[in-house]
C-alpha cells in the first residue's frame, strides 16, 4: 500500500510517488453531487472545542520556552476556528485537507508541551481544563453534549480523535471526486489506472487511521485513566464519554479497516467492472479475479463490521436510550471504580445504524460471489449451489433496500445522505445478484438439473474471511520543542561538546604523571554512539 508521504505547500498532501492529490480534493469540494453511487466510509461529525491559553496554565521559571508556549496556544485556536469553520459549512464545501494539516502542525506542538511538564522543565499553575463537544455521544435531542473534561492526556486524545476523524473524512472525500468511473465506457485505461491510484491513497489514509484509533485504544487511554483517577481523588470531575471507551475506539479501529478493505475490493474489481458493463452477467470476463477471493474479501469486511458493531455496543461503550441523560454528571465521582466506566452517554445510534447495514450489506455481497464462484468454477454438480447462494443474497439485498436491516430509521442530514448512498448502491448490486441468477437458474433448469440446497447447508459452505488492509501503525511526532526535539538534542551535544573540551583543556597533562595525556579519565570517554 501506498504511505501518505511529506507534504508540500499550505493545502497539498503528496504521496511517496511525488504525485500531488490535492486537486482532487478541491475538487470534489465544488463537486458535491459527485458519485452519488459510490459508497465510501462513514462520515463523522467533527467536534469543537472551546478557547484555552496554554500561558495561563503553565509556568516556564527559565523562559526558556515563553515563544514555544506562545506557537502552542496559536497552533490550538487555529484547529479551535477550522471546527467551527466546519461547523457552519455544508459537507460538500468542508476542507479535511486543510484541517488535516492544521493538525499536523499543532501535534507535535503539543507533545512538545508533554515533554516539557513530564521533565519538570514547565510546571502547572493549576490543572487545565478543556472543553470539547462529543461527536460520538448521543442525546434525547441528539445534540453532540459539550464537556469540560481536566488533564492535558484529554487533549491529546480529543486532538488525536480528530485527527482520524479528518483522515477518514477526506478518504471519502477523495473517493467522492472518482464518480463510478468503472463502469463509463469511454474511459481509457490510462485513465482508470489513474483512478485506481486515487483509490489506493484513500486505502491508506483510512488504514493511517485506523492505526491512529489502535494507538489511542491500547496507549493513549491508559495514560488518561491513570490522569483520571488522580484527579478524581482530588475531588474534580471527569466523566468517561464514549469517545474515551477503550473498546469503541478499537471498534472505531476495526471500522476503519472494513471501510479500506471495502474501497481495496472496488479497486480488485475497477477493470473486470468495466468490462462487466459491456456484458453484464455470466460468464465472467477473463480479467475477473477469482469470486471466491472477493467472496472471502466481503466476508472479511462484514467479520470486521460486526467486530466494531458489537465493541461500540459494550457494557460501559453504550447504554440504553431509556438510561441516557442530557446532563452529564458533574462534581466528585463517589462511584466504585467499575462503576466509573459507564459515565457519559450513549454511543450515536447513528453510528450503529452505519454498522449494521455495512455487515448486512457486504454478508449479502459475499453471498452473491460465492453463488458466482460456484457456477463459473463448480462444474456441474454446483449449479443448485450457485442458485442457493444467489437467491440468498438477493433476498439479503431487498430486505437491505426496504430498510428492513436497520427499521428504516432516518436521523440527521449526514445519516440521510450516507444512507441514500447505500440504497442506489444496495439497487445496483441487485440489479447484479439479479442478472447472475437469472442466467444460472436457467442453466440449472435445462442442462444441470442440480437440486438447489437448503439455507443450513450453504451456511456450513462459507469459507473464511481474507483481510488486505492494515492498520499503519501511529508513530508519535517529533516534538517541536523540549526533550526529544531537534533543537532540545542539538542544545544537549553543543553542550556535551563544550564540557568536553573544558575536560581536556584542564586535564591534558598530568600532574601526577608528568608527559600523560589524562582526556580519557571519565567513563564513557569518546564513546560516541
Amino acid at each position: 500500500m501506498m504511505a501518505v508521504g511529506r507534504k508540500r505547500g499550505p493545502s497539498q498532501v503528496v504521496l511517496g510517488n511525488g504525485r500531488d492529490f490535492s486537486s482532487l480534493y478541491h475538487y470534489h469540494r465544488h463537486q458535491p453531487g459527485l458519485a452519488l453511487l459510490s459508497m465510501t466510509s462513514y462520515l463523522y461529525e467533527l467536534p469543537t472545542t472551546g478557547a484555552i491559553s496554554f500561558a495561563d496554565a503553565c509556568v516556564d521559571a527559565t523562559a526558556t520556552y515563553t515563544v514555544d508556549i506562545a506557537d502552542t496556544t496559536e497552533a490550538r485556536a487555529n484547529l479551535r476556528a477550522i471546527l467551527k469553520e466546519s461547523k457552519r459549512t455544508d459537507n460538500g464545501e468542508k476542507d479535511y485537507l486543510k484541517l488535516v494539516k492544521i493538525l499536523d502542525e499543532y501535534i507535535p506542538k503539543l507533545y512538545g508541551l508533554f515533554g516539557c511538564i513530564s521533565s519538570g522543565e514547565i510546571s502547572l499553575k493549576s490543572e487545565p481544563v478543556f472543553s470539547w463537544r462529543t461527536t460520538l455521544s448521543s442525546t434525547l435531542f441528539h445534540n453532540s453534549p459539550r464537556l469540560s473534561l481536566p488533564t492535558l492526556s484529554t487533549e491529546l486524545i480529543f486532538t488525536l480523535l480528530t485527527y482520524a476523524f479528518a483522515l477518514s473524512n477526506l478518504a471519502r472525500a477523495v473517493v467522492h471526486t472518482l464518480g463510478h468511473y468503472e463502469t463509463e465506457r469511454a474511459i481509457s485505461d490510462t485513465e482508470r489506472k489513474a483512478k485506481d491510484e486515487r483509490l489506493a491513497f484513500a486505502v491508506t489514509l483510512l488504514c493511517k487511521a485506523a492505526g491512529l484509533y489502535e494507538h489511542i485504544g491500547k496507549e493513549c487511554l491508559a495514560e488518561w485513566d491513570k490522569e483520571r483517577e488522580r484527579v478524581l481523588s482530588l475531588g474534580m470531575s471527569c466523566p468517561r464519554p464514549p469517545d474515551f471507551s477503550r473498546e469503541v475506539v478499537i471498534g472505531l479501529s476495526k471500522m476503519a479497516l472494513a471501510d479500506a478493505q471495502n474501497l481495496a475490493i472496488r479497486k480488485l474489481l475497477s477493470k473486470a467492472a468495466f468490462e462487466s458493463t459491456l456484458t453484464p452477467g455470466p460468464p465472467l470476463p477473463k480479467s475477473h479475479p477469482s469470486p471466491a477471493l472477493v467472496a472471502k474479501l466481503h466476508l472479511e469486511c462484514a467479520s470486521l463490521y460486526s467486530s466494531a458493531r458489537s465493541l461500540v455496543k459494550t457494557p460501559g461503550a453504550s447504554r440504553s436510550a431509556s438510561k441516557s441523560k442530557l446532563k452529564v454528571p458533574f462534581g466528585k465521582d463517589k462511584s466504585p471504580p467499575g462503576e466509573r466506566e459507564e459515565t457519559g452517554e450513549e454511543v450515536s445510534p447513528e453510528l450503529r445504524r452505519y454498522l449494521a447495514d455495512e455487515v448486512a450489506l457486504h454478508a449479502a455481497l459475499a453471498r452473491k460471489w460465492l453463488g458466482v464462484d460456484a457456477g463459473e468454477h463448480g462444474g456441474t454438480s454446483k449449479g443448485g449451489v450457485a442458485v442457493g447462494f444467489l437467491m440468498w443474497a438477493k433476498k439479503e439485498l431487498e430486505e437491505l433496500k426496504s430498510g428492513h436491516g436497520s427499521g428504516g430509521m432516518i436521523g440527521g442530514e449526514r445519516e440521510k445522505e450516507m444512507r441514500e448512498r447505500r440504497k442506489a448502491r444496495v439497487q445496483q448490486e441487485l440489479q447484479s445478484t439479479s442478472t447472475f441468477l437469472v442466467g444460472y437458474k436457467k442453466m440449472n433448469d435445462t442442462m444441470l438439473f442440480q437440486p438447489v440446497p437448503p439455507q443450513s447447508d450453504l451456511q456450513a459452505m462459507i469459507p473464511a474471511g481474507i483481510s488486505v488492509a492494515v492498520a499503519k501503525p501511529y508513530v508519535k511526532p517529533t516534538p517541536a520543542f523540549g526533550p526529544g526535539s531537534v533543537e532540545y538534542v542539538r542544545r544537549e551535544a553543543e553542550a556535551l561538546e563544550l564540557l568536553d573540551a573544558d575536560n581536556t583543556a584542564e586535564g591534558t597533562i598530568s600532574p601526577a604523571s608528568p608527559g600523560r595525556s589524562t582526556s580519557k579519565s571519565y567513563a564513557g570517554a569518546e564513546a560516541y554512539y
